[in-house]
């Protein structure tokens, strides 16, 4: 298919290095081992390199003993630490991908305390880090030399390891880019001031780095713009760029920065953001440079990628979710499997999301991500088993497609005409149609596998007994959940899905009653306003989507701030009458009233649609609950208790 992908699929030189495509796992934190590679983040690395991924840029190791970032950080500060990263420079040398290094110290960009004590963040002068509120102790000169060898010592044992390249972070806010700031370097000395030395910093790093490690590759990842106020502006980006792009391999391209709420979005940008919102950035740099670079920002699929790259905005593209969530998206481009590849959607629950709970990455829709070794091969049934599934959520259809790919006969049943479940309501708030790929993904499984669907029937005792089933997955799902509140009758009252299936006409003032602080709360308001209702949404949470991953929270807040809506925090349903809400304040159980409200639309949760797990198991028929249907959670539950079920039945 390399017809479909002249660009993608071709190879590229970056410096000594040869690269045998165009596809880059970007530089992440995996949280999947600790100071040094171990089977798990080997295994993890491994598999992309298996799948057909031309460069894995390693995620951060640390250069000094000053850069704890946070638990789980690599680090290469003396010769024993290189038979492990040996070990994984060799799984993926044996696939024919290139690997890197990231080279990193953040500066006063500290995400945890070290045993429990706030830490003595270090930056070029003492300027104050707004997302995380860290005052940072100024540098000494003495200490920059020091740092400035670390990076060098630390690329002399990753080079004696066999990495093939290595990368400076000055992406997203960290210490590179805090000298290189005019607003965060206030310095008077050699490294601050004008801007040749406020570039010093960076270009003793480089100086240090080539000296240590000879003719291996080396870059720079940046933000083409920090975007934020006080972050390094675009023009600037740019200006550096072209200042050291001479002295360097590559470039590689983001956007955001760690220090501000808005900044750091871009990180992991959300489903909310545009495929490939970055590119602009990365051409501009590109017409002013030199070197290759690299783009990353919401590149989800090789078409996506294939058109960035012939318009000649990048030479490379950084998929690092998208091989997150589907490891063998190039060998399925190269095969010409396009309609296989399980697209990225977006969501950031279990891949940043799980990262910043210190917990190991991984995928909603493939969560064989980051547990490679308990995932490696499905075992053999022991005998082939007529299997039926109820329910065609998530949860329901990862079962039919696991449990199907190891030779069971399975018929997945769904009451409703189309499939999804929750996920259709999901797709149809503003910035979550992407959620809708999850559908299409898992059904794409079990085509497949094999699996036969019937859809507009439910499973009962009697179907279950005529099929002769040997075992019944069930994934029925949920129900929204109405409490019994004083007066509910007496108002006009819907639920959150009422509204998504656009069966309640909701008037000009609502008032969102939402107990889960998730997403569902924060799409209705959106949804809501963007149609010319004024809309309160009232969150018995701290915040407004309290429940969601970082980025994604603030991306969406941002939004209903931007439309006006009015947000009220720690507030707990009452109750309701003909035109107002009641509620209570949940730190001080004073009232709140809201009067002169049309609709009361609640999002207070669900309750688990258990009636055919009891009555299966009252009949003595084998069977397994999964996702909703046991307890309502997320879809990432369901789909790793529908992987687990599919496995293991």
């Amino acid at each position: 298919m390399k017809e479909s992908f002249p660009h993608l699929l071709s190879p590229i030189t970056i410096g000594s290095c040869e690269i045998a495509n165009r596809v880059v796992s970007t530089g992440h934190h995996t949280y999947l081992a600790d100071t040094v590679p171990d089977e798990r983040l080997i295994a993890y690395h491994e598999a992309r390199a298996r799948g057909g991924a031309g460069l894995i840029v390693s995620e951060i190791v640390a250069v000094h003993e000053t850069a704890g970032f946070s638990t789980d950080l690599l680090k290469a500060n003396s010769e024993a630490v290189i038979p492990a990263y040996a070990n994984l420079a060799n799984a993926c040398h044996r696939h024919g991908t290139r690997l890197f290094a990231q080279l990193f110290h953040p500066g006063r960009e500290i995400l945890s305390a070290s045993a429990g004590m706030l830490p003595v963040a270090l930056a070029p002068s003492a300027v104050p880090n707004e997302r995380f509120h860290i005052m940072p102790k100024p540098m000494s000169a003495a200490l920059i030399r020091d740092i400035v060898a670390g990076f060098g010592r630390t690329a002399s044992y990753l080079a004696e390891a066999g990495f093939d390249g290595f990368e400076i972070v000055a992406s997203h806010g960290y210490l590179p880019a805090q000298f290189l700031n005019p607003r965060t370097n206030l310095r008077t000395d050699e490294y601050g001031g004008d801007f040749e030395r406020r570039q010093r910093f960076l270009r003793d790093v480089i100086a240090a780095i080539r000296k240590a490690a000879g003719s291996r590759a080396l870059g720079l990842r940046i933000s083409g713009s920090e975007m934020d106020a006080d972050g390094l502006q675009e023009a600037e980006v740019l200006e550096v760029c072209t200042a050291v792009a001479p002295d360097l391999d590559y470039l590689s391209v983001v956007a955001g920065t760690s220090a501000s709420l808005g900044g750091s979005v871009h990180i992991v940008p959300p489903m909310g953001l545009e495929h490939g919102y970055a590119a602009p950035f990365a051409s501009r740099i590109k017409a002013s440079v030199p070197v290759p670079v690299i783009v990353t920002g919401r590149i989800n699929q090789p078409q996506i990628a294939e058109s960035i790259l012939a318009g000649g905005e990048a030479d490379l593209c950084g998929m690092t979710r998208a091989l997150i969530c589907d490891p063998v998206m190039v060998a399925k481009a190269r095969e010409g499997r396009l309609d296989d590849i399980r697209a990225c959607i977006g969501c950031n629950q279990a891949c940043i999301g799980r990262a910043h709970k210190g917990l190991g990455i991984s995928c909603i829709q493939h969560p064989e991500t980051g547990r490679e070794l308990e995932f490696a091969a499905p075992p053999p049934p022991v005998r082939r088993k007529r299997v039926l599934v109820a329910g065609g959520g998530p949860a329901g259809m990862k079962a039919a497609a696991v449990a199907a790919a190891r030779g069971h006969d399975v018929t997945l049943f769904e009451r409703e005409r189309t499939l999804g479940g929750q996920a259709r309501l999901a797709q149809r708030l503003p910035g979550r149609d992407e959620f809708g790929g999850i559908i299409d993904n898992l059904r794409r499984e079990m085509d497949l596998a094999g699996v036969v669907v019937e859809t507009g029937r439910g499973i009962d005792l009697d179907l279950v007994r005529d099929e002769a089933a040997d075992a019944v997955i069930v994934a029925t799902g949920a129900r929204p959940h109405v409490p019994a509140l004083a007066g509910l009758d007496e108002a006009h009252v819907v639920t959150a899905w009422d509204v998504l299936e656009e069966k309640a006409n909701v008037g000009s003032r609502v008032v969102i009653a939402d107990w889960r602080a998730d997403w569902i709360g924060l799409g209705l308001a959106e949804r809501l306003a963007k149609t010319g209702c004024s809309v309160t949404l009232c969150v018995n949470a701290a915040m407004a989507g309290e429940t969601l991953q970082i980025y994604t929270r603030n991306h969406y807040v941002g939004r209903l701030h931007n439309l006006g809506v009015t947000i009220r925090t720690h507030a707990r349903l009452f109750g309701a009458d003909e035109d107002s809400v009641y509620l209570q304040d949940t730190l001080t159980d004073a009232p709140i009233i809201e009067e002169g409200v049309d609709t009361l639309v609640l999002s207070l949760g669900h309750l688990a649609e258990d009636k055919l797990e009891n009555r299966l198991v009252e009949a003595g028929i084998d069977c397994v609950a999964i996702g909703d249907c046991v307890v309502p959670r997320t879809a990432e539950e369901a789909v790793y208790e529908g992987l687990h079920a599919g496995w293991k039945i």
